[in-house]
This record gives C-alpha cells, structure tokens and sequence, in this order.
C-alpha cells in the first residue's frame, strides 16, 4: 500500500474502473492473493466506505473487482442508515481514513418493493422488518410527492435520501466533505449488467460516468 491515502476523486476511479472491468468479464482479482492477505494482517487502510444493501447479489468486492483491505463494507436491507450504520461509517472516515462513501443501491429492490406495497395496501408487520419498511418510508413519500412512478425514479429518489441522510445526519462527515477530505457518491446497480450508474454526489467535483 502506498503511503499516501488516494483522493477522494481517485477513491472513485478505482472504483468505476474495477466495475467496468466486472461488466467487460475482464476482472483482475486484485489484492486477492496470500501476499495481500500478509500485509493487511497489520491494520487496514481501506480507500472507500461501500455502504450498500444487503441483497445477496450485491457482493462489493466482486461487483467492483477488488481485494481485501480495500473496502469498508456495511450492509443493511435497503441501505437503511441507523446509529450503528452512521457509527461504522464515522469510523472508516475519521479513524481509517477514507476518502470515499458510497451508498450502493440496485433494482428489483425487496425493502423498496415491499414499502410500497406496504404504503399501497396497508400491509403490516409486527416483526423488525417493520423497522425497515419505516426508513424507507420517507423515501417513497418523497418520490410519491416528486410524482416519480418508475421503478428506476423510486430507486434513485431511496438512493438520493440515503446520502442526503448520511450528510446531514452526520457533523463529522458533512465537516470532511466540506474541507475537501472525504466525499460520499450514491450509485445504482443494475442486476442483469452489473453496472453501476450514478445517481449523485457529495464533494466530488464532477460525476464520472
């Protein structure tokens, strides 16, 4: 690893390249090897908080194509963000060091889907999964209210609150973005392509496509 953290621009081309390279079929199984897995014994300095959900076809490293020690991976159904989701990530940025979060959320999406029947039909549920359907509730009101009805619209609109949510919500992110030091990119991932589209961001001087 090199001395010097990479940008929060570079965090992001790293990225885009390694999934362009899992959508060719070209991937390099970067830093996978028992070399890699020796030097991050040590301590680890990831160069990107990958907060997505936690659907079982959203597999960061792959999707990606990275390595170990490269991502600081949290997952939760619908990328919902509560105080442990905000802790890990305040983590990664201030003790880690990360340049980048990104909120990676993806079509066909079963907490977007079930919300909306939930808000549609009155579904209820009296176990946790109510507690998902609740944060991503304020997602759909807000598409609802934009008169968004495309799946691709609703998805965007849950990823856009997702970052909007971790900036506000959080001092310690809003300040790093602000002096430049960490930014934070809300992607969308398409399941039967593999590619991930950006839908915004925070603190990146332009959206790379």
């Amino acid at each position: 690893m090199s001395d010097a953290p990479p940008t929060p621009s570079e965090a992001f081309d790293l990225l885009l390249t390694g999934n362009r390279r899992f959508i060719a079929g070209t991937p390099e199984h970067p830093n996978q090897d028992a070399t890699r897995r020796a030097e991050t014994a040590p301590g680890q300095r990831p160069f990107a908080v990958l907060f997505g959900c936690s659907d079982s076809r959203l597999a960061a490293e792959i999707i990606f194509d990275r390595g170990l020690g490269d991502l600081f991976v949290v997952r939760t159904a619908g990328h919902v963000a509560g105080s442990e989701v905000l802790g890990s990530i305040e983590y990664a940025v201030s003790v880690l060091g990360c340049p980048l979060v990104v909120v990676l959320g993806h079509d066909s999406c079963g907490a977007v889907a079930a919300t909306r029947a939930a808000l549609t039909d009155g579904l209820g549920t009296n176990s946790f999964v109510r507690d998902v359907i609740e944060r991503v509730t304020p997602s759909i009101l807000a598409a609802r209210a934009a008169g968004l009805t495309g799946d691709d619209d609703i998805i965007d609109e849950h990823i856009r609150h997702t970052v909007d949510l971790l900036a506000d919500r959080s001092r310690l992110l809003a300040d790093k973005i602000e002096a430049g030091e960490t930014a934070i990119a809300g992607l969308s991932y398409r399941l039967a392509d593999g590619s991930a589209r950006v839908v915004t961001t925070r603190g990146l001087t332009e959206q790379q496509a």
